[in-house]
């Protein structure tokens, strides 16, 4: 991880974090955000749809779903900005450098899911299905890894 510039300090919170079950993640350039789980994620999956692709530059996002309730904005609330695209997630991103942080369910806003590449640490989980696949990019050939894929969105409370 890229040290933190002048002006982004540890403190003595930080420290108690680490001894505390958390996924932390300094984002947007140096820790202008940082965003948390305070349990442990409830499922994780690759999301292959145009909007991912578009919003990513890739083929496809990784995202970790926290636990209802269990997602806070530690730091830098004030340079987060949310984008309703009026059908789907709301979509989270740093206003400094446009690294985009996570997704909040338009139906529950307990629900919010953290976007896997944000993460400084292993977050304990690995994507274990393939969302919009009916959408997926021809550039990237679907990997044979025998997760589930579903040609639509998995719901949130669906198990995978």
């Amino acid at each position: 991880m890229p040290s933190k510039p002048p002006g982004c300090r540890s403190s003595a919170l930080d420290e108690k974090r680490r001894f505390a079950w958390k996924v932390r993640a300094w984002v947007a350039h140096y820790g202008a955000v940082e965003v948390s789980s305070a349990a442990p994620f409830v499922g994780a999956l690759f999301c292959h749809c145009k909007r991912c692709q578009r919003r990513s530059g890739t083929t496809r996002s990784m995202t970790a779903l926290c636990p209802a309730g269990a997602f806070s904005v530690m730091a830098g609330e004030d340079k987060v900005q949310v984008w309703d695209p009026g059908d789907g997630w709301l979509k989270a991103f740093c206003v400094v450098c446009g690294s985009h942080t996570h997704t909040i369910s338009p139906d529950d806003p307990t629900l919010v899911a953290i976007r896997l590449g944000c993460l400084d640490q292993d977050p304990g989980i690995r994507p274990q299905a393939h969302q919009f696949v009916a959408y997926a990019s021809p550039l990237e050939p679907l990997p044979d890894d025998g997760l589930p894929r579903f040609p639509e969105r998995l719901a949130a409370t669906e198990p995978l």
